[in-house]
C-alpha cells in the first residue's frame, strides 16, 4: 500500500458538542458524498452497486468497474486533487522520493527520473511536458482535506489502514510497467481520460508488489478507458498497467488502497503467540521439554508429529474462548490511522464540557477510533509481569505523517513511536466493557468496587476525549 451537508453537517452530532474547538468557517464546500457513517460513506463511494452485492461477488474475487456519466460527481472527483494543486503544494516544501516520484515505463520498466533535495514546480513541469514523465503524489490526504476525509471513514470502514497516491500522466505516456500489488485497489479517475488493461491473476491475492513481463501476462481480461467521476476496483494480486491515451491532454487518477498484510494469515501470526503463552499456563502438555539437540536437527520430521498435536490442542482452546489477544496489529492500526477529521481548520481536541461525576450519565465517543486491549504491563520490569487493560486511541494521531513510514511518525524523546491512550489495572476491564457496549452508562453503575475507582476512570476517559457527559 503506497504505507478517510456542507462540512459542518457531516460531522456528526456526536462530534459536535464534547471538546472545545476554534469556530470553522462556514465556505466550506458541499460533497456528493455521504459522511453520515463509515457505511454511507464506503455505500456512496460504490454507488449504484449495493454494498451486499459488492461483497458477495467482487471483493478479493474480481475487477468491478463502475462508469458513471455524472457531471456533479465528476465536478466532485475533480475538486480532490488537480494539476494546477501541484504549483502551491510544491510551495509547501516538498521533497523528491518522500513525497513526489516522476517515473516513465521505458521498454517494460520503470525508470524514475527523480532530482535530489526539494521539488522544484518548474523543474517538476518541465519533465511533465517535455519527458512525458509520469507524476506519482504519495499520500495526498496529507494536503487534502476531502482526501482525509474520505481515508479517515473508510479506515473506520474496514478496520485497516487505507493509503492514497495520485498519478499525473501526459498524453502518449505511461507511468508503470504492468504490475501488482498487496492491496485492494480503489481508483478514481479524477481528470482528462485514462486507458486501462487488466490481466489473469499470477498470484492470487498478493501479498507482495511486483512487476510482470508482457510476454507472461498473456491478453488483457479487460480493456476499458475510466473518465471523470467513473470508479474501477481490483483486487490484490490483479495485473494492471494504464496509459494516458493520445487526444487527452493530461490524466489525473487517485489510487485509494487498503488491505495491505491483514489476511487471515497475518492475524494467526499476530493472535497465536498470546494463545500460546495462555493456554502454556493451564495446559502442562505445552510446558514440556522439546526433545534434546531439537534445535541443532536441520531435519525435524520425527517432532512434527507431535507438534500438530499441540496445534490440536490449541484448535480446542481456541474454540472455547471468546476473547484472542492481539498483539501488534490492533496497536499498530490505531497507532498509524488517521485522526478524526473534524471540520476546515479546527483545533486539535481538548475536553470540553461538564467534568464526570458520580451521579453523571456519560456516552462513548469516537468509538471507531479506539480500542481495548489486555497486555503486559509496559511499565514494569520485574520478572513476574502482571496483565494491564490500555486503551489505545488515534484521536492525536498526525496527519501529516499519515502512512510515511517508521521515519516520519511521531516518536518520543527516545526515538521509538508514540502510542495515545491510557493504562488500568485489570480490575478495570469490566467497566471498561460496560461503556463500550452501552449506548449510555451512569459513572455510579460501573462495575468497580469504589466509588473513587469509577469517577477516576470516567476522568480519565473524559480527559482524552473518548466520553461525554450528557
Amino acid at each position: 500500500m503506497p504505507k478517510k451537508g456542507g462540512k459542518h453537517a457531516e460531522m456528526g452530532k456526536e462530534m459536535q458538542a464534547q471538546c472545545k474547538r476554534a469556530k470553522v468557517e462556514a465556505a466550506c464546500s458541499p460533497s456528493v458524498m455521504s459522511f453520515e457513517s463509515p457505511d454511507s460513506l464506503f455505500g456512496s463511494l460504490i454507488s449504484p452497486i449495493k454494498q451486499e452485492m459488492f461483497f458477495r461477488e467482487y471483493w478479493e474475487q474480481k475487477p468491478l468497474l463502475i462508469q458513471r456519466n455524472d457531471p456533479l460527481l465528476a465536478a466532485y472527483y475533480q475538486s480532490l486533487f488537480q494539476l494546477s494543486d501541484l504549483k502551491e503544494l510544491c510551495s509547501q516544501g516538498l521533497y523528491y522520493g518522500r513525497d513526489i516520484n516522476i517515473c516513465r515505463c521505458v521498454n517494460g520498466k520503470k525508470k524514475v527520473l527523480n532530482k535530489e533535495g526539494k521539488v522544484n514546480y518548474m523543474q517538476l513541469k518541465k519533465d511533465f511536458d517535455q519527458k512525458k514523465a509520469t507524476i506519482q503524489f504519495h499520500q495526498p490526504q496529507r494536503f487534502k482535506e476531502e482526501l482525509w476525509k474520505i481515508q479517515e471513514k473508510l479506515e473506520c470502514y474496514f478496520g485497516s489502514l487505507v493509503g492514497s497516491n495520485v498519478y499525473i500522466t501526459p498524453q502518449g505516456s505511461q507511468g508503470l510497467p504492468p504490475h501488482y500489488d498487496d492491496v485492494e485497489v480503489f481508483i478514481l479517475q479524477l481528470e482528462g481520460e485514462k486507458h486501462w488493461r487488466l490481466y489473469k491473476p499470477t498470484v492470487h491475492l498478493a501479498r507482495e508488489y511486483n512487476v510482470e513481463s508482457e510476454d507472461r501476462i498473456g491478453n488483457p481480461t479487460h480493456e476499458f478507458i475510466l473518465k471523470p467521476g467513473d470508479l474501477l476496483y481490483f483486487p490484490r494480486g490483479t495485473i494492471h498497467q494504464a496509459d494516458t491515451p493520445l487526444g487527452t491532454s493530461y490524466s489525473t487518477h487517485v489510487t485509494i488502497s487498503t488491505y495491505q498484510n491483514n489476511s487471515w494469515g497475518d492475524f494467526l501470526l499476530d493472535a497465536i503467540p498470546g494463545l500460546v503463552f495462555d493456554t502454556a499456563k493451564e495446559d502442562v502438555a505445552l510446558r514440556t521439554s522439546i526433545p534434546r539437540q531439537l534445535l541443532m536437527q536441520v531435519d525435524i520430521a520425527d517432532s512434527t508429529k507431535k507438534l500438530s498435536s499441540l496445534l490440536r490442542r490449541l484448535a480446542d482452546r481456541l474454540e472455547n474462548t471468546r476473547e484472542l489477544r492481539s498483539s501488534d496489529m490492533k496497536k499498530d492500526f490505531i497507532m498509524n490511522r488517521l485522526p478524526p477529521c473534524l471540520g476546515c481548520d479546527s483545533d486539535p481536541l481538548t475536553p470540553g464540557g461538564k467534568l464526570p461525576k458520580i451521579d453523571s450519565k456519560i456516552r462513548l465517543q469516537f468509538r471507531d477510533h479506539a480500542i481495548v486491549t489486555v497486555e503486559p504491563d509496559q511499565e514494569n520490569s520485574d520478572e513476574i509481569r502482571r496483565e494491564m487493560v490500555y486503551v489505545y486511541h488515534s484521536l492525536k494521531n498526525r496527519r501529516e505523517t499519515h502512512m510515511m513510514g517508521t521515519e516520519d511518525a511521531a516518536a518520543s524523546e527516545d526515538g521509538t513511536s508514540q502510542t495515545h491512550g491510557l493504562r488500568f489495572p485489570l480490575s478495570y476491564l469490566d467497566a471498561l466493557k460496560q461503556i463500550w457496549s452501552s449506548n449510555t452508562v451512569y459513572v455510579k453503575e460501573l462495575n468497580l468496587i469504589s466509588d473513587e475507582e469509577k469517577e477516576n476512570l470516567a476522568l480519565s476517559l473524559w480527559t482524552e476525549c473518548l466520553i461525554e457527559v450528557i
